[in-house]
């Protein structure tokens, strides 16, 4: 067994097929399928199940796939410990983000992040939240930017900041006359969500108090930008977090935002990672940086020490 043997398992539990594994592996099919089949014969049991149409994982390769990831991240810990110890934030970063705060919260620190540490590598990845806890789950990914917190003990998150959500709705509209909006301002009967599978959607309908989606259920936007083309064109109105003001849009597409006076309106923007990963030095570094990025329109979370040896700890079995 060795390790370039733990890369191809995991790479074919990641595609699911041996020949697009093999492609990300840069070697041919037959030869990363004779070393999985020596890898299965020297452990006695079958990692994958496969047939003409499919391969699929089996229950006792679940187990095995959670210790190749683990075995190939202290691995590449140890190669990036003499660069980390040097400097943070140096090597390869994989991170995930989520799409509702990519286009928002990354100008602000792409810049600054190349700047303050040119040896980093980014590898940014941006998806909803249930691939990216995936991805995290099977070391995929690092860190992930996301606005719900993750489910699970296998993971860590650290608070960044609270993002108040404002209301987004046509020019010609009636609350353009309103000095102040409230809770009971929202006009519910005309809100527009993101399609399912975004956090903001679930959020959103929260804040509302909101059982169902409302009427408008047959306009859904896969962005945040194709919902506000639909609140110019006069479809409704819908909720928007702070940092999405900085965008374009937020001037001149004959839509107005107003501020909600309403304690709840907001979520929390943390950085979520597996408490088995070991670089605490880059977490930290990362986190400072973003911290200090941030705009006036959202919250940050008072900085407090960073739980570094309970991240450390492995995870219970059971």
């Amino acid at each position: 067994m060795n390790l370039r043997d733990l890369k191809y398992l995991l790479a074919v539990a990641e595609h699911q097929h041996f020949g697009k594994a093999a492609e990300a592996c840069f070697v041919s099919q037959p030869t990363l399928s004779g070393q999985i089949k020596k890898l299965e014969e020297e452990l006695g049991v079958m990692v994958f199940e496969r047939s003409n149409r499919s391969v699929t994982v089996t229950p006792i390769g679940e187990q095995l796939l959670q210790y190749a990831g683990r075995a190939l991240e202290q691995v590449e810990a140890m190669q990036q410990a003499a660069e980390s110890l040097q400097a943070p934030l140096s090597g390869p970063l994989r991170l995930g983000v989520i799409p509702t705060i990519g286009p928002y919260l990354m100008p602000l620190i792409l810049r600054p992040l190349r700047e303050q540490y040119p040896h980093l590598h980014l590898v940014l990845r941006e998806e909803i939240t249930e691939r990216l806890l995936d991805h995290l789950r099977h070391h995929e990914l690092d860190l992930a930017l996301l606005a719900t917190p993750p489910d699970g003990d296998d993971l860590q998150e650290i608070p960044l900041f609270d993002e108040p959500f404002w209301l987004a709705h046509p020019a010609k509209h009636a609350l353009y006359a309103k000095d102040e909006i409230t809770e009971a301002d929202l006009p519910l009967n005309e809100l527009l969500l993101l399609a399912d599978g975004h956090c903001l959607t679930e959020q959103v309908m929260g804040v509302c108090h909101l059982q169902e989606s409302p009427h408008l259920d047959d306009l859904r936007a896969s962005s945040l930008e194709t919902l506000i083309q639909l609140v110019s064109a006069g479809f409704g109105c819908t909720l928007v977090p702070a940092l999405s003001l900085r965008s374009s849009w937020a001037s001149g597409s004959g839509v107005v935002l107003r501020e909600i006076k309403m304690g709840n309106a907001e979520r929390r923007v943390r950085l979520v990672t597996r408490k088995t990963f070991p670089h605490t030095g880059s977490i930290e570094a990362l986190v400072t940086l973003i911290l200090k990025e941030l705009p006036n329109t959202v919250k940050p979370i008072e900085r407090r020490d960073i739980p570094w040896e309970d991240m450390a700890t492995p995870p219970a079995k059971g």
